[in-house]
């Protein structure tokens, strides 16, 4: 069983940034975090939870039309931690910001309905 715990959210002046962080513990069978497709998505209020970026066991990175340019997937397999670094944001980046992964698949996608396990997720709130 994989678990999943983000951290850094907080609260930003639109233009600032923010680096999220989600560290996994546990495992399935046979596999290691690095082999783990990993995935950021977001829910603001009143609104359906959105991808945001993905990154695969092969550093192959995917990122929404909204955030590319501003947001950069990273991760470090020695630590079993994936990183959101988080630029330029704008009050429209306020949201539920949850990590997610595929336990049972090795491609990263943008499709959440293809993630089976999920942190809690952090809020990040950007200020105009």
């Amino acid at each position: 069983q994989v678990q999943l715990v983000e951290s850094g959210g907080g609260l930003v002046q639109a233009g600032g940034s923010l680096r999220l962080s989600c560290a996994a513990s546990g495992r399935t069978s046979g596999r290691t975090f690095s082999s783990y497709p990993m995935g950021w998505f977001r829910q603001a209020p009143g609104k359906e939870r959105e991808f945001v970026a993905a990154i695969s066991w092969s550093l192959s990175t995917y990122y929404a039309d909204s955030v590319k340019g501003r947001f950069t997937i990273s991760r470090d397999n020695a630590k079993n931690t994936v990183y959101l670094q988080m630029n330029s944001l704008k009050p429209e980046d306020t949201a539920v910001y949850y990590c997610a992964t595929k336990t049972a698949g090795y491609r990263a996608t943008t499709i959440q309905t293809e993630y089976d396990c999920w942190g809690q997720g952090t809020q990040v709130t950007v200020s105009s």
